[in-house]
């Protein structure tokens, strides 16, 4: 990752050249905007920090030019002049903050942390966008999700059955979806039933069609679902739900390619692909001769496990950032922040529903949102206390310490709430600024005594 630091001032440059390469970047420094735009012109920066008032010009005039270069960029601006106006101007502008001197070096430290996760998250959203591409919208980098890409690749352009199974909420339509456009059979339809949604006889009625007469309520002929997807692919999704009856159909429609409406005395040559699904241990099934072994050979030609989010949690972020744009975009959201806690909270959880119980539970928290910032309300942050304060009281506490603690840490919360803004941290904690600085100055300065009796021990 590449920065550039635009400053007139050396020793500025200096003390941000350290904490910037402290976060893995490579710096570059300028201290005018003609340096700076020679700098712009040569590379690519991922992050900009740029001083309002320059020795030729204005930060302002900086902010829109890379802006108009590079719109990914992230952009810092530090001034010793504050106001409203120029902070809401540059902001306009897509500066990502605004950050007044003398600035405290935590305080810079905790934005330039929060501006660097961004970047990384950023980067590795726009490298799956080519997976979201090509996969159906199927999200993740794990070796668990990039083992079922392959797979995909492998299989789609041969023209066999496909298995696939894993827990419900995985994808597996998406899978069938992704197999069928990368087949021979792309420009043709892709039809999908689920077995379990429909009693045994609709179901029939549904694959295999029927003619006029053929039953009460046959008011027309109607082609099945196999007839519709002929020369295209057929998608059985709950494949475990199937009726024996309808099995010994299925098998027989597998084995001769050719279908017999309900009612018809004429067969109807099909040309298909078939991919199933199931959510259900098929093996046991067998054992109980609840599924007819023959049909499950002539089904798994190929089988394709799909990972359980549990076995992927790594994807977890990548999805809530996919799915946070695809419901700000439904709802006319501008999210622009996910608070970390809600990421963390979703992280620890079992989500028993997979992927499809994440991308409900982000539906709720965008609709829930306010002022473009996704918090955690679902977390159950009182219990947690509460179990937390019940069980230091057994074992017995230090009352000053633990009040202490709890203080140190609301401060240091709130500024990484605020992204190192020491005004915003105060607002959040319903102090005024000069309150907030005295109460972060004792814990800074406790820091510094430590350090410095830490050092003389040695």
């Amino acid at each position: 990752m590449r920065a550039i630091i635009v400053d007139d001032e050396q020793n500025i440059r200096k003390v941000l050249h350290v904490l910037l390469s402290e976060n893995g970047f490579e710096v570059h420094e300028a201290a005018s905007l003609t340096d700076a735009n020679n700098l712009i012109n040569k590379h690519y920066f991922d992050i900009a920090i740029i001083d309002l008032r320059l020795s030729d010009g204005s930060g302002i005039e900086m902010l829109k030019s890379i802006k108009e270069q590079n719109p990914e960029t992230m952009v810092l601006i530090i001034t010793a002049f504050a106001s409203t106006e120029t902070a809401i101007a540059a902001m306009k502008l897509g500066a990502y903050d605004y950050v007044t001197k003398p600035f405290n070096l935590d305080e810079i430290r905790i934005v330039l942390k929060n501006i660097r996760e961004k970047i990384i998250l950023q980067k590795r959203v726009k490298e799956l966008q080519q997976y979201a591409d090509e996969y159906q919208d199927i999200i993740g980098k794990s070796e668990a999700i990039k083992r079922v890409f392959n797979m995909i690749d492998k299989i789609a352009p041969f023209d066999t059955n496909v298995l696939i199974t894993g827990e419900s909420g995985t994808g597996k339509e998406l899978v069938a979806k992704a197999i069928h456009n990368r087949s021979i059979r792309s420009d043709k339809s892709f039809i999908a039933i689920n077995c379990a949604s429909l009693p045994a006889e609709l179901l029939e009625s549904e694959l295999f069609g029927y003619t006029k007469g053929a039953f009460t309520g046959a008011y027309a002929s109607k082609r099945g679902l196999i007839d519709e997807a002929n020369k295209g692919t057929l998608f059985l999704d709950e494949i475990g739900e199937m009726p024996l009856s309808l099995q010994a159909k299925l098998l027989r429609f597998l084995e001769e390619k050719k279908i017999r409406p309900i009612g018809s005395s004429n067969e109807i040559e099909i040309d298909v692909r078939i991919i199933a699904a199931t959510n259900k241990a098929l093996n046991e099934l067998l054992e109980k001769s609840e599924f007819r072994e023959d049909l499950y050979y002539r089904l798994s030609t190929f089988e394709i496990r799909l990972p359980s989010l549990r076995e992927r949690r790594e994807d977890i972020p990548l999805l809530i950032n996919h799915f946070v744009k695809l419901f700000s975009k439904k709802f006319q959201k501008n999210i622009h922040k996910i608070e970390p806690a809600f990421v963390d909270y979703i992280m620890h959880q079992e989500l028993k529903g997979n992927v499809r119980e994440l991308k409900n539970i982000i539906e709720r928290e965008v609709i829930l949102s306010e002022d473009g910032y996704l918090k955690c309300t679902s977390c159950p942050t009182a219990m947690v206390q509460n179990q937390a304060i019940n069980g230091m009281l057994e074992d017995g506490i230090n009352f000053n310490e633990y009040i202490a603690s709890v203080e140190k840490d609301l401060l240091k919360k709130a500024l990484q709430k605020a992204d190192g803004v020491k005004t915003k941290a105060a607002e959040l904690l319903g102090l005024t600024f000069r309150e907030f600085r005295y109460r972060l100055s004792k814990y800074s300065h406790r820091s510094s005594v430590n350090s410095q009796q830490s050092k003389k021990q040695d």
